[in-house]
This record gives structure tokens, sequence and C-alpha cells, in this order.
């Protein structure tokens, strides 16, 4: 296992508990289902400004798979959960109000199979469940003014980076002490360990490697104090935990659903794509090169390799490497379409043609395949048939905003002016660049003659002006603005290039 020297320390369910104590005080007296909710608005606002979330479309599917499957066993729930990963390399998962759950990709690459993963997955489903967090916002309101505001000025410090300096504010304001009343209770943590057992064995899983992950979490201490993870600040009394998991198992392990075998090769690919196209660049290739010098006859080790070797810009050499995955996995599809997507970047696209229809007539779909196939066709003129494979992936993928940039620059070689300024306005506003996004809108105003279409447009033209003016003036704005996911991903795959 892959451990690090430098794990961040900041308790970041302490931090929200904070923020909304303090920001949202109205809010903390008897948080209903529906006030959790609507607190849910200004949490990810808050931990999307703070953090980046990795929206690549396999991670995402594979993490909300086991989300889902764990979401399923519940009883009905107020709240529709989401499942996020956020690229910080730590120790650390925790959930938000309204049944928002981040688990950090150094957790998740430090795990050896999917069921470690179900198992932090399915105890902070728990604790919403329960409700822990909505109970430790009501609870907080007991702590002096004084004391929360010591304490949020040292966590607001200490996500700028000034990490003694906030420990100094907190110390000072005596508010240190106050913060235990704010995490994670012992009982919270037993009851969503206990619960959530319930729920990993009815969705098919054995339970038995949330053990495994929490003694890894536990072991990073032997670094020293400073490297103490962030998961064992917001989610105590881990020993007790481990010894009580053991417990339960014993008494309750056969009983339930028989567990599922499942492939290792959905989170394996999925681990791999997060540590390859998100970790350290060099760190990985090293790693990477090696494995394949090590196991040279894997097709799956030069597959993974082939992937880095494109990251670093080294396409000729990556495709290399794909086609001796390919030799012993002729039908995988994702071998198939990321040698497609490389040979595009290559500027080969007849042969991503080739391998993107190939990777198509055996995956039923692959959102990431058809935005390329949709470039690809481009790139060679096909002008309907990439318009037709855009507006599909659209339908089908809505955060696929990039889409709409392609569409519009069909329509305009097209000589369709209205539509062309019309998605090109749509991805300029989705994308966050409201003066771009309105600047278009009202060319399209210009060349559009249908008055529906024409409607459409100036609705969504004032739509952007109010949302712009509630992003420079928030002081001003009667609602928080709901967080749009399309906002906050990395475009990773310049429209432009």
């Amino acid at each position: 296992m892959f451990l690090r020297p430098f794990i961040k320390q900041i308790s970041l369910f302490s931090f929200f508990i904070f923020f909304f104590s303090i920001l949202l005080p109205g809010l903390a007296e008897g948080i209903s289902a529906k006030k959790e909710q609507e607190l849910s608005e200004e949490f990810l606002k808050a931990v999307f400004k703070r953090f980046e979330i990795i929206d690549d479309p396999l991670i995402v599917k594979y993490i909300n798979n086991i989300g889902n499957r764990i979401v399923a066993t519940l009883p009905p729930q107020p709240f529709k959960y989401h499942f996020y990963v956020i690229k910080e390399d730590a120790y650390n998962a925790f959930a938000g109000p309204a049944g928002h759950i981040f688990i950090f990709s150094g957790l998740i690459e430090a795990m050896d199979n999917e069921e470690e993963l179900a198992g932090i997955i399915g105890h902070e489903i728990s604790h919403v469940v329960c409700r822990h967090i909505s109970k430790r916002i009501e609870r907080s309101k007991k702590i002096s003014a004084l004391s929360l505001a010591g304490i949020a000025a040292g966590i607001l410090l200490g996500i700028a980076g000034a990490g003694e300096a906030a420990q100094a504010v907190m110390v000072g304001s005596q508010a240190a002490g106050h913060s235990a009343a704010l995490a994670y209770s012992r009982e919270d943590e037993m009851q969503a360990d206990e619960i959530g057992l319930k729920y990993l064995k009815k969705a098919g899983y054995n339970g038995k490697e949330l053990i495994t992950i929490l003694q890894k979490i536990k072991r990073v201490q032997w670094f020293g104090p400073k490297q103490i993870p962030t998961y064992l600040t917001t989610h105590p009394a881990i020993d007790d935990r481990i010894i009580y998991i053991g417990s339960w198992l014993e008494v309750h392990g056969k009983k339930g659903k028989k567990p599922i075998r499942r492939s290792s090769s959905d989170f394996q690919r999925a681990q791999a794509r997060l540590f390859i196209k998100y970790g350290d660049k060099n760190k990985v290739l090293q790693r990477f090169k090696a494995k394949v010098t090590n196991h040279p006859g894997d097709p799956m080790v030069h597959y993974q390799y082939g992937l880095i070797l494109e990251r670093v810009g080294h396409r000729k050499d990556a495709i290399n490497h794909l086609k001796i995955a390919l030799e012993k996995n002729i039908f995988d599809s994702a071998i198939l379409y990321d040698l497609g997507r490389i040979y595009f970047l290559d500027g080969r696209f007849e042969e991503a043609l080739r391998s993107l229809k190939s990777a198509e007539s055996i995956s039923s779909y692959d959102p990431e395949g058809r935005f390329f196939l949709g470039r690809t066709l481009l790139a060679l003129g096909r002008l309907n048939e990439s318009l037709s494979v855009f507006n599909d992936l659209i339908e089908n993928n809505s955060e696929y905003t990039e889409a709409f940039y392609f569409i519009g620059k069909i329509y305009g070689k097209q000589g369709n002016l209205g539509d062309a300024h019309l998605h090109l306005g749509t991805y300029y506003k989705e994308r966050g660049d409201l003066k771009n996004g309105i600047f278009h809108l009202k060319k399209a105003l210009k060349y559009v003659k249908d008055p529906v279409k024409k409607k459409k447009i100036e609705k969504m033209i004032e739509d952007g002006r109010k949302r712009n003016f509630a992003e420079e003036k928030p002081e001003k704005a009667n609602k928080p603005i709901r967080p749009n996911r399309s906002r906050t991903r990395n475009f990773t795959r310049n429209p432009v290039r």
C-alpha cells in the first residue's frame, strides 16, 4: 500500500458545521429534511469552490453504481443521493447534508478492492440515514458564538494553507476544546457502522473489508502526529470501531443475503484511471514503467502504461502498448475507446473512426467514446453524422456541455448562424462564462425567426444576467444559485484544440 508522507489535518466535516452554524444560524435550529436540502445548496457551493471534483465519466459512473446499489436497499429516503470523488491526496471521506457523499482520491488509491470502497460508502450513507449531520448542526448552537467564530477562523486559515496560524487561533480562542462537540460522536460512529453493515450485506457485500480499510487508515499514524489522517479526526474511535465491527460480523456474518462474487476488473480499471489521469504524472510513469518491465505478459499493465504515456505526450508509444493490450482482449471496448481517442489526438482520424466504431459495436454506450466519435466525424467532414452523435450525447448525458460547442461549430459550417450562436451561447453559459454566453445568445436573436425559439433565447439571456448579478453581488441575491456540476468540470478536452 502506498502511504503518503503528507496528509492534511483540517477537519472538513467540522469546517462545514462551523460554516452553517455561523453563517446560517437560523437553519441551525431544528433541522428538518427540507431545511437540510436547502443547506446542501450552500454546502455544495463551498465544496466546489474549495475542491477539485473529478468528473471523469468512467470514475463517476463506477462510484455512483456502488453508491446506488447500497441506496437501493434503504427504506424510502427524503433525499436523492449523490456521490463524488475529490482530487485530494489524503485519506478522507465525508457526508454532507441531504445525501451528498464525498470520497477523496487518495483514500481510493490506498484500497485493494471494491469491498473496501463499498464499506466506506456504506458508512457515509448511514450517517445521512441516521440524520447525524443535522443533529450535529442543531447541537452546535449550544457552543458560544465567540468560540464558534474562533474555530471558524482557525479552519479557514488552515484551508488557506496557514496550518500553524490556524492552530494558534483555535487555541487562543479556547475553541479547540469545543471542536469535539461538533464532530461525530463515538455513538454516531458505532450506529453508522452497524446500520451500514446491514445495508452492505443486503447489497451483496460481505462487510469484512471495512475493517481492512480502517486498519490502513489507522496505520498512517506510524508517520507521526503531524500526519494523522483527517478521517481519524472526523470519524473518531477507530480502534473501538474495528473491534465492534469484528464482533458484529462474528454474530451476523452468516446471516442475510449471500455475498455476490464480483469481478475485480471494474475496480482495478477505475482505480488505475484515477491514479493515471489525476495522480502525479512523473510518479505514475515510473510506477507503470516498472510494472511493464516486471509483468511484460500482463495486457492490463500495457493498457495502463499506454494511458500514462499518452498523458505525458508519448502518443505513438501509447498506441503501441494499447495494441499489445488489445491482442489478448480484442473485445475490450474500454481499450478500443481509449485507442480511438489517442488516434484522434494524434491526428489519425480514419484509424480513430475504425477503433471507436468497433468499441461502439461491443459496448452499449460510452459517453466519452461518443464524444470523440463526434469529434472524429467532424474532423473528417462528415457533419450530419457528427451532429447526430453530439445531439444524442447531450440528450443522454447532459453534463457533456462541451458537445454544445461542437454543435455550434457544425451549424456555423452549414451556414445556420442562428443555431450556431444559440449552441455556442449555451456552451459558454453552462461553462460559467456568462459574458461570452450572453454575447452569443444576443447574436442568435438576430438570426432566429421562430418566435418560440426566440422566446427561449430571451429567457436564457435573462437567466444569465440574473445569475451573473447573483454571483457578483451575493448579498443582494434572494436565493442561492444551485451548483451546476458542469461548471465545476475540468475541461481537459480543450474544444478549441
